[in-house]
């Protein structure tokens, strides 16, 4: 269990500092449209956000599917 952690730990900070390094060699200024608004930033502000937000969006992908795993588990025990 142990050297599963830290494998994950090791490839998940070697991604983010592929990441980080990518976004420091490009100093260019891009335009971020949204729905309501545009921004300029440059490309390692991007690649930081971005790369910010997905690892959020799957810690909560994970979170929430451990809860429903645990969930489902509970309710398909007998309980006496």
């Amino acid at each position: 269990m142990t050297v599963r952690l830290y494998i994950t730990l090791f490839l998940l900070l070697f991604f983010i500092l592929i990441a980080f390094i990518f976004g420091s060699q490009n100093d260019q200024i891009i335009t971020l449209n949204y729905l309501i608004a545009r921004s300029e930033i440059t490309v390692a502000e991007a690649v930081s956000i971005f790369s910010a937000l997905g690892f959020i969006i799957g810690i909560l992908v994970t979170i929430v599917w451990r809860l429903v795993r645990k969930g489902k588990k509970a309710l398909s025990t007998p309980q006496q």
